[in-house]
């Protein structure tokens, strides 16, 4: 399941479900509109296998990481969320929810970071 924050803009939402991507969207149709931060991280554990996305770089600590969810900091511009989720999700080592699971990741024009519960260190990868 993808989720997006709210400060994910509602047009690269249309344009992710435009690919064939359903997303939901936190205070559209999940969680509520104004959540705090620890009321998401109560929400995602209770969502099947969600990743989350959001351009709030608070969420990104290795500290986060938690079997149930991935939560991934976009690095980029507001109106590129939607294709640098796609590349995201191309990604080998992030190709499926099975892979992402447990992962706190960064996503930037320069490539990605990433840190999980398997692996407490952080890895650093090729531009995505």
């Amino acid at each position: 399941m993808i989720v997006l924050d709210e400060n994910i803009l509602e047009g690269q939402r249309l344009q992710l479900e435009a690919y064939g991507t359903p997303a939901s969207q936190v205070g559209v149709d999940a969680g509520r509109k104004g959540m705090k931060d620890d009321e998401v991280f109560v929400l995602l554990p209770k969502l099947k296998n969600a990743t989350f996305f959001t351009r709030d770089f608070g969420f990104y600590r290795r500290d986060l990481c938690h079997s149930r969810y991935c939560l991934v900091v976009l690095n980029v511009a507001q109106n590129e969320a939607a294709t640098f989720i796609r590349r995201l999700q191309r990604h080998p080592n992030f190709a499926t929810k099975v892979k992402r699971i447990g992962s706190v990741v960064r996503v930037s024009h320069s490539g990605l970071g990433a840190s999980s519960v398997m692996n407490a260190g952080s890895l650093a990868q090729s531009c995505l």
